[in-house]
């Protein structure tokens, strides 16, 4: 009886935390909404990383200047390390490749939010997939992750445009975009 208690407790403490780590993919019919900017509703940053088979080259052939510096692409080392991390095989190494995306963002007031990341990948051209990620209290800080790893990236290539969305009460209200999406 205590242990079903404790589920219970334990399932409504996590539970909103779980459901918005699992986003959902579309394809092909992506609903158009009304634009509707409002300044409770903001994107702060965000960080873009592409983990190819290859790992990126490091160092330059002059050296340091100064012995003491620390390497400028040490923070992509650290990156591609963390992704990686328990990745023990080739195949759960080949799961981890693709494209990472964190948003960070904002929101003033209480609205239940959806974050869309639509996005065109290279073998498929011009055709736009989205992948949505539910916040049943938008108020706060968030960070949202994306990832498109794996078979997805092998099969469809890099991702070459993206966009996402901050949606709230059917209306986009914020929007943040790469330079390539028209």
């Amino acid at each position: 009886m205590r242990t079903a208690a404790a589920v219970v407790i334990i399932a409504s403490l996590f539970g909103p935390t779980l459901a918005r780590a699992v986003d959902a993919k579309f394809e092909g019919n992506i609903s158009r909404l009304p634009v509707v900017p409002s300044n409770d509703f903001e994107f702060r940053k965000t960080k873009l990383f592409l983990m190819d088979v290859v790992p990126p080259k490091t160092g330059s052939k002059f050296g340091s200047l100064n012995r003491g510096a620390a390497h400028p692409d040490a923070s992509i080392g650290f990156e591609r390390s963390y992704r990686l991390w328990g990745a023990v095989t080739g195949l759960d190494r080949r799961q981890r490749y693709g494209n990472y995306f964190d948003f960070f963002w904002r929101g003033r007031r209480d609205a239940e939010v959806t974050v869309r990341l639509e996005y065109r990948q290279e073998k498929l051209k011009a055709f736009v997939q989205a992948r949505e990620v539910m916040y049943p209290n938008g108020r706060g800080n968030h960070k949202t992750e994306f990832a498109i790893i794996g078979d997805d990236y092998f099969d469809d290539g890099r991702v070459i445009a993206w966009r996402c969305l901050l949606i709230a009460d059917g209306n986009i209200v914020a929007e943040n975009r790469s330079y390539m999406w028209e």
